[in-house]
């Protein structure tokens, strides 16, 4: 038994058709996706771009039978534009290598711990005053008029406690120098 063969005739989606359907559409749909993006022109032409390759693999949308193809281009448009903010969205964000240059290093879970003891032992040198300031200025957050509310002092000590604080802890921390401006 031999099976059964049969021809069928599937439309096709010449160049001709879609270089048409740019030259007409391109520009509203362009536009459209555009607005989509955010005003993101690279993102809006890949979906341009897709679009058209859709139109490709469904010739049945362009036939000639319905008036316009631009409904169907900017649905597919549209579609295509949630779909890859969505998948944007799933993802955690690109970060460009700019960025990166210019991010502080992290250091190691040992290295933190050494530096908080060394800031620990540098903290223990100052007077109770100073250590009281940076206390509630650094520490717990407190803006200097809190701070002077709560330690019972006028904003302007609690400034110059800070800044002479500040100014004993970089002499004791030479190389956390930078850190602490």
């Amino acid at each position: 038994m031999t099976p059964m063969t049969t021809a069928l005739t599937t439309p096709t989606t010449t160049e001709e058709d879609l270089a048409q359907v740019q030259r007409e559409h391109g520009g509203p749909l362009f536009s459209f996706l555009l607005r989509l993006c955010d005003g993101d022109a690279q993102r809006a032409e890949d979906l341009v771009q897709e679009t058209y390759v859709r139109a490709w693999q469904h010739p049945e949308a362009l036939d000639p039978r319905y008036e316009s193809v631009r409904p169907w281009l900017f649905t597919v448009g549209r579609r295509l534009a949630i779909d890859a903010r969505r998948a944007r969205l799933s993802r955690p964000a690109e970060v460009g290598d700019a960025v990166l240059e210019n991010a502080r290093v992290c250091a190691d879970h040992a290295e933190r711990s050494a530096a908080a003891l060394d800031v620990r032992d540098a903290v223990a040198t100052l007077t109770p005053e100073h250590r009281a300031v940076l206390l509630e200025v650094y520490f717990k957050g407190a803006s200097v008029a809190e701070a002077a509310e709560t330690l019972g002092i006028p904003p302007g000590t609690v400034k110059s406690r800070a800044y002479y604080a500040l100014r004993a802890l970089r002499r004791v921390l030479p190389g956390y120098a930078s850190d602490l401006r």
